[in-house]
């Protein structure tokens, strides 16, 4: 295995991306193949009501029309026969896991961007093959082993290998090197580009910047004159340079969140406060159990036009309890939103995580008395949760028929999507 490192550069990087190939719907497939492998298929929310949101098509499907965000109702109209299926995030996490631990088995430097797709640094795993023999190898594994399609880049940095990895689906392998971003993505527009979004790629149309190879000969001091510092990085990646490094995740996650798409758009404030409520009830539960504490509350707003808002607020003391959480989620709606207009969907995120024993809780003259009395509340309702299940105990403002009641039921959840430790990038809409 020697004659490998020859295949490897001597100071630069080999970065693999591997995303899996309409992930949601391929697991289903694995797992039913009688009923669902090869045909079109769409995992979407409210399947029973037209107005759900599709959250992820099969290739099958595409190639009909069916797109990832269109309403069941369009989908059924491009593709008639299409099987609708309800999402599973349960049995999501049990194949994530399980082809992140092959992947895990050629390099310890593993990142997780999202349940789908990872970053791994094999510079120093020529001992398993050449690049694209590992490629070759993680793919077939993950495909014999699980049953399961992936696209895999292969790349100096994880830019490229990004954008290597959707060259080719499903089941593509794809190598992207600096010398070939010329004639391979220059002539492509600037949203093309992993890491712009439409605003951005709006603003450079403005600036007579519409392929990414006017954006790699645009003059620096413009595009930090018009974006700051982010000018800087358009024209690097313009050129297919990223020095940012594969972070194994081996720190405790840094947040905890959970949001769900809502069968119909929502202004009423019962309404609201009913999503808010089962939200941040269960976010909570989820800290708790990895004996966590928070010092910041973000809420996630989504438009009827899938304009997305983000808002936090840092709190004076850390909390573990779904009441502080929920106060605050209230809060930032109210002062950021009520009386906006409507929302398709809501999500709340526990940030600045630090381990509950270590939280140095600071407390106020009136919560001194009580906050023993809060914990061990909450330990008794942890304790039935987990003997009898999550609907064991529920307030009144619990209950209601959107898919945030849902969310206790890892089985049943409607579109609700829950994020442990993950990054997600947006562009966040001025208010």
């Amino acid at each position: 295995m020697s004659g490998n490192k020859a295949y490897y550069p001597a100071r630069g990087r080999v970065i693999l991306h591997v995303d899996m190939n309409a992930f949601y719907c391929s697991v289903h497939a694995a797992e039913e193949p009688d009923k669902y492998k090869g045909k079109p298929t769409a995992v979407a929310g409210s399947v029973e009501q037209r107005k759900g949101i599709v959250v992820t098509a099969s290739y099958e499907a595409r190639r009909r029309g069916v797109k990832t965000g269109m309403l069941v109702g369009q989908a059924q109209q491009k593709c008639p026969n299409i099987i609708v299926i309800r999402p599973d995030f349960h049995l999501y996490r049990k194949y994530s896991s399980a082809f992140m631990n092959i992947a895990y088995s050629y390099t310890p430097l593993l990142q997780a961007t999202s349940i789908d797709e990872c970053y791994l640094d094999i510079t120093g795993s020529s001992q398993f093959g050449t690049p694209m023999e590992i490629a070759a190898d993680l793919q077939r594994r993950i495909q014999d082993e699980l049953g399961l399609p992936c696209s895999v880049g292969i790349a100096p940095n994880k830019l490229l290998a990004k954008m290597a990895s959707d060259m080719k689906k499903p089941n593509g392998i794809s190598i992207l090197r600096i010398r070939d971003v010329p004639h391979l993505l220059w002539d492509q527009p600037c949203g093309q580009l992993f890491g712009i979004g439409s605003k951005t790629a709006a603003k450079l149309r403005e600036m007579g910047i519409r392929t990414i190879g006017q954006l790699a000969a645009a003059d620096e001091a413009r595009l930090k004159a018009r974006f700051g510092i982010q000018g800087s990085w358009l024209k690097q990646a313009a050129n297919g340079t990223d020095h940012s490094l594969v972070e194994p995740d081996h720190e405790p996650n840094k947040s905890i969140g959970h949001t769900t798409t809502l069968p119909a758009d929502i202004q009423d404030q019962e309404d609201i406060r009913r999503v808010m409520l089962n939200l941040s009830d269960q976010v909570c539960r989820r800290m708790r159990r990895q004996k966590l504490m928070s010092r910041t509350v973000q809420i996630t707003i989504r438009t009827p036009d899938m304009k997305t808002i983000t808002r936090s607020k840092a709190l004076s003391a850390p909390t573990e309890t779904a009441e502080e959480v929920y106060h605050e989620a209230c809060a930032l709606y109210d002062r950021h939103w009520a009386g906006k207009g409507p929302v398709r969907l809501l999500g709340v995120t526990l940030q600045n995580l630090l381990p509950r024993d270590e939280a140095a809780v600071q407390l106020d003259l009136f919560d001194y008395e009580r906050q023993p009395q809060k914990e061990q509340l909450n330990e008794v309702i942890d304790r039935l949760r987990d003997k009898f299940g999550e609907s064991a105990l529920l307030t009144a403002g619990m209950l209601g028929n959107d898919p945030s009641v849902l969310i206790r039921n890892h089985k049943i959840r409607g579109t609700s999507l829950q994020r442990d430790g993950q990054r997600f990038t947006q562009e966040e809409e001025p208010l």
